[in-house]
């Protein structure tokens, strides 16, 4: 009993002397309040890419006239970049314009309607003064309406003419590709003089990319689920470039990945002198603190 008393006493006076002597206690580890929010870091990873690429190929099998454009040109929205051989598309057009302006039916049918007018009232004259039977006077105003239609008839075909010239442009037009919107030319692969091919699973052309605004992508940990809308803005830093752009939060994944357990975010960032490149790294950092509660 003795020996018992006497090893607590000496514990107890080391414990006491111990910060006199130098010796370090080691301090319980400390735990997070219970729901407490995870902690996460104040910048991510992300990437800079293109907002959009389109593949410009032929509406139908020719041959290649003309590419007006070559690799890293930019391009304005309207502006034609490849010219297909369009000679039979050119010949339909023109003669259907032709047809669309010619005026000798509708003269005839001008000029007869006139003189059956005016052989319907001479006949009217003479019926009502008892020198002509009733019989002339209905065949003279058969002819006059006749005469009408027949006008009636050329002036339809001529708007009928009007819009298939319209079509025929439509056709030429389609010969010439234009670009959609405003960018840079991604890849050239074909050359004047080739054979264009308009199949969908067939080479392009061209392949354009639109840079403006740039596509910012970052992956983010569970933790910061519900701290990120969309609307909401963001820093963007790119890797060696350096500088700070604003980026806006256009969309947030609702699919979760299980195995990595992270979501996806996409970001819109103006670009309209072009002072970025795409296919960039970059670190991304919220406007809403990644150590403050969720967004409400």
């Amino acid at each position: 009993m003795k020996k018992k008393f006497a090893a607590r006493a000496t514990a107890a006076a080391l414990v006491l002397l111990a910060p006199l002597h130098g010796i370090a206690q080691v301090p319980a580890p400390a735990r997070a309040p219970a729901g407490a929010p995870a902690s996460v870091p104040d910048a991510f990873e992300c990437v800079i890419d293109v907002y959009q690429t389109v593949e410009l190929r032929g509406p139908s099998d020719g041959r290649i006239a003309a590419v007006l454009v070559r690799r890293g040109d930019k391009v304005r929205a309207g502006q034609a970049l490849v010219q297909l051989e369009a000679s039979a598309e050119q010949s339909a057009a023109d003669a259907a314009a032709f047809r669309a302006t010619m005026q000798g039916r509708i003269e005839t049918a001008r000029n007869r309607i006139d003189f059956a007018g005016k052989k319907l009232a001479r006949i009217n004259d003479l019926h009502r003064q008892n020198y002509a039977p009733a019989k002339e006077l209905e065949e003279a105003d058969a002819e006059n309406k006749l005469a009408a239609s027949e006008l009636r008839e050329a002036l339809e075909a001529q708007e009928l003419a009007r819009r298939e010239s319209a079509q025929a442009r439509d056709l030429l037009a389609r010969r010439t590709l234009r670009s959609p919107f405003d960018g840079v030319v991604a890849e050239r692969r074909g050359n004047p003089g080739e054979q264009a091919d308009g199949g969908p699973t067939r080479q392009p052309i061209l392949k354009l990319a639109r840079i403006d605004p740039l596509r910012v992508e970052a992956v983010l940990p569970l933790a910061m689920w519900g701290r990120v809308r969309v609307a909401g803005g963001a820093t963007v830093m790119p890797e060696t470039l350096g500088g700070r752009y604003r980026a806006r939060i256009t969309q947030v994944d609702s699919l979760f990945d299980a195995a990595s357990g992270t979501f996806g975010v996409q970001l819109d960032m103006l670009n309209a002198q072009s002072q970025l490149p795409a296919g960039i790294r970059c670190k991304l950092e919220f406007d809403t603190p990644a150590s403050g509660r969720p967004a409400p």
